[in-house]
């Protein structure tokens, strides 16, 4: 699995300009990561890029 040091995270486009309360992702080869922006250093989540999918198609995006 990707280490988060070399992970590209970012923010979605629906996102305000404000900063609070926004989760951002990275997508590795193998998973998708997830963490807080507040807390960048804090609890990281992955899941597999199958899941992922999954969890936007049920989303509705």
């Amino acid at each position: 699995m990707s280490t988060y040091s070399e992970l590209d995270w970012f923010k979605s486009s629906y996102s305000g300009s404000e900063g609070d309360s926004c989760v951002e992702v990275a997508f590795a080869t193998d998973a998708v990561h997830g963490r807080d922006s507040k807390t960048q250093d804090g609890p990281r989540f992955a899941v597999a890029l199958s899941t992922w999918r999954d969890f936007l198609g049920r989303a509705g995006h």
